[in-house]
């Protein structure tokens, strides 16, 4: 099932800009590391636990922690002297870092396309949203889900479909040995089990 989720965005009150346009002596760092980037001409696939996920963490910062921020900020910005008030400074760095995160989340939920791997009817290969268990050079068995680029978690064996084990992976079926490509050479994986769950 493809949703294209763009219209669910527009129900999120327009952000406030409030307390982010100061500079007293902020002398932070303007941007957060970039995230990861999608491959020219291909879509934002998304689970629809990951979609859910992002969105609760838009939630969140909308209506959770930056209006807390901004009352930080504003009764810090009453005591005197903002270059060296703590709250303030801090206050106007989470500030930006609520806004950018925002921002771009907003942009990334707008153009996913949730792809539930539940509804894959060729369950013989692997596909967006599958859990593939494969044996590396070694014999020992790792297991991946393979999920979107904003919702990939490496500590939670998700990896995102563009990654080098997904791309060896995918269309493979159990038994199969496919090349893994890594900077570290080229290993033989074999595929010992798929499955599509959410």
């Amino acid at each position: 099932m493809f949703i294209v989720a763009g219209p669910a965005l527009r129900d999120h009150a327009p952000m406030s800009k409030a307390f982010t346009k100061e500079t007293d002596g902020d002398d932070g760092p303007d941007e957060l590391p970039e995230a990861p980037a999608l491959p020219k001409g291909t879509r934002n696939y998304m689970t629809p636990g990951g979609f859910r996920r992002l969105q609760d963490e838009l939630t969140q910062l909308v209506k959770v922690e930056r209006p807390k921020i901004v009352e930080i900020v504003s009764w810090a910005a009453g005591n005197g002297d903002r270059s060296e008030n703590g709250d303030y400074i801090f206050g106007k760095r989470r500030l930006g870092e609520i806004d950018r995160r925002t921002r771009f989340l907003r942009k990334r939920l707008e153009i996913a396309v949730v792809v539930d791997p539940a509804e894959q009817r060729n369950r013989e290969q692997v596909f967006f949203g599958a859990r593939v268990t494969y044996a590396d050079g070694k014999d020992q068995e790792r297991t991946v889900r393979i999920v979107g680029i904003d919702e990939a978690r490496i500590e939670e064996g998700e990896v995102s479909w563009v990654a080098p084990i997904s791309r060896a992976l995918m269309r493979a079926r159990v038994g199969d040995v496919v090349e893994l490509r890594s900077p570290a050479g080229i290993e033989q994986i074999e595929v010992i089990d798929i499955s599509y769950d959410t």
